[in-house]
């Protein structure tokens, strides 16, 4: 080997926290507390018994567990033992997870105590189907190492995680990888355009993204992070490995709640916490006996998503949280650009999006392949490439093959590019409607849907009339206990859009979302095409 070479892989964060920050806190969680120390002599224990029981490259270990500090230390343990991570979403239904599973075809599966039935309900599936489910772990719970009320169903090879932990080795040597580009994780879409597909990433991608994402989150060192973000969620937006290489500490969190996230920052002293934009909402509605007044300056709150009314933005920002909104995807491996909200802004709600030192980003016509003109009019596509990108889909190398394509990955997303370079956010390639010749983004008549009093949720999709003319088509759930006619709400948007991008058919009701809780507006225009709306 090289003096001048080794590889890149970000589970050398932890030793070093381990040497730099030994005794400073790396986790909260309730009561339980541990070091940066304790933590990599626990991971180190968890990789060894790992190996011991023959897992390393290219095995993949799957865990279905909440935001616990068992999930964290899985995610450095397991690329130590030379194999591959995939953080499974809490939220999917049994038949997804399956699927998921059989896809995987994971040694291992670390199941936290809450989410058993769900795990063995979906390895039931499998079974069915002839497929191996993966060996069971169990997470057991801090107050309760064995709970007897379901172990008499769990598989009779099941492990116990504090078991493993007990028998590792404290002196085990980490499995140095060999090849920076081989995959330390897989990490799912969240399916809102069909079934879930699997971004694998590289250790070179990951230590690169968690370096970069502590300048993009304008992160000092040993910051405090709440863990609001789900982990599952592009291995938490790589926070898991940014923390430690910050020496910062992680309050780990079961549930998300307001209460949960005022009381953590006034205990603790949260700097930063991120997530979904519905994580904006808990906090903008938190009861007045929830909310600390007055709020820590500085604490850093980043959302990225389909972004909720600019009047949440308003009430969260009032409240004294420096508010963000980033831009990015499970394939970037999380939020690839950020940028401040502020007040003024108004209620844009479309992201104006900048270059970023760690890529190149651009919006180019796909049907050409160049780029589009910076005139704030021509509609193209925004494509990305650097090194923080996912390798590919796991066993999917057709649908690889097309997000790839001409040396940029490309994401999806329209957008127009302004005269200063940067980028304003359109709609998905496959939401855009067209409506007498003119491009109607659902993104902005869903914005000023939401923005109606009454109105809790509302999406757009395009519907097609007699002579094959498309036009915007809004399916609204409304407030509890409130009350709107389609009337209403056409004429409430005749006073904030142009007459092409007017809803000419409002329905009212629920609409299909995921598992995950993403709209999935290809089922709405399947419905609408069998004349069921």
């Amino acid at each position: 080997m090289s003096a001048n070479y080794l590889a890149l892989s970000p589970t050398s964060f932890l030793e070093a926290a381990a040497s730099a920050y030994a005794d400073k806190l790396s986790i909260i969680y309730g009561d339980l507390t541990f070091s940066w120390s304790q933590t990599h002599q626990r991971c180190l224990k968890l990789a060894s018994s790992l190996l011991n029981l023959g897992i390393s490259h290219p095995h993949i270990v799957a865990v279905l567990a909440p935001n616990i500090p068992e999930l964290y230390e899985l995610h450095f343990a397991v690329p130590m033992s030379g194999a591959v991570i995939s953080a499974l979403n809490i939220k999917l239904d049994v038949p997804t997870l399956a699927t998921i599973l059989e896809q995987l075809e994971a040694e291992l599966m670390f199941v936290d105590y809450e989410f058993v039935e769900l795990a063995l309900q979906a390895f039931d599936i499998m079974s069915q189907r002839r497929c191996k489910p993966p060996r069971f772990v169990l997470i057991p719970d801090h107050n309760n190492q064995k709970p007897s009320f379901f172990v008499k169903n769990l598989p009779p090879d099941t492990l116990n995680f504090n078991d493993l932990l007990a028998k590792g080795q404290a002196d085990f040597k980490t499995i140095m990888v060999n090849d920076e580009c081989n995959p330390i994780s897989v990490n799912y879409t969240s399916g809102s355009t069909g079934i879930p597909k699997g971004a694998v990433y590289s250790h070179r991608g990951a230590y690169l993204n968690s370096l970069a994402a502590i300048t993009r989150f304008d992160m000092k060192r040993m910051p405090v992070f709440l863990w609001t973000v789900d982990m599952f969620r592009c291995n938490g937006w790589c926070f898991t490995w940014a923390m430690a290489a910050l020496g910062g500490t992680n309050i780990c969190l079961r549930n998300v709640s307001a209460k949960a996230i005022f009381e953590a920052i006034h205990l603790h002293k949260v700097t930063h916490l991120c997530g979904a934009p519905a994580l904006l909402n808990i906090i903008a509605d938190a009861p007045i006996s929830d909310q600390i007044r007055p709020l820590p300056l500085g604490v850093s709150i980043t959302v990225a998503g389909v972004l909720p009314s600019f009047k949440v933005f308003y009430k969260v920002a009032e409240l004294g949280f420096n508010v963000n909104v980033g831009y990015g995807m499970t394939e970037a491996m999380g939020p690839t650009l950020v940028r401040p909200w502020k007040p003024n802004s108004g209620d844009e709600l479309t992201q104006l999006l900048t270059y970023v030192a760690q890529g190149e980003i651009d919006v180019k016509d796909p049907m050409t392949m160049k780029s589009t003109s910076w005139d704030g009019k021509s509609i193209g596509e925004i494509t990305l490439r650097g090194n923080t990108l996912m390798l590919g889909y796991l066993k999917n190398p057709q649908i690889t093959e097309k997000a790839f394509r001409c040396g940029w990955y490309w994401t999806g997303d329209l957008a127009m590019r302004q005269s200063d370079g940067s980028i304003r956010l359109k709609d998905r390639a496959e939401d855009m409607i067209y409506s007498k010749g003119e491009a109607v983004s659902s993104l902005e008549v869903e914005a000023v849907l939401l923005s109606h009093p009454k109105v809790l949720n509302a999406t757009v999709v395009g519907k097609y009339d007699d002579h094959l003319e498309q036009f915007p088509s809004a399916i609204i759930k409304l407030k509890e206990g409130c009350c709107a006619t389609v009337d209403d709400i056409i004429k409430f948007c005749e006073a904030k859009l142009d007459t092409h991008m007017l809803p000419k058919s409002v329905v009212f009701g629920d609409v299909p979302v995921s598992s995950t809780g993403k709209v999935q507006k290809f089922l709405i225009r399947e419905k609408i095409k069998c004349n069921g709306w």
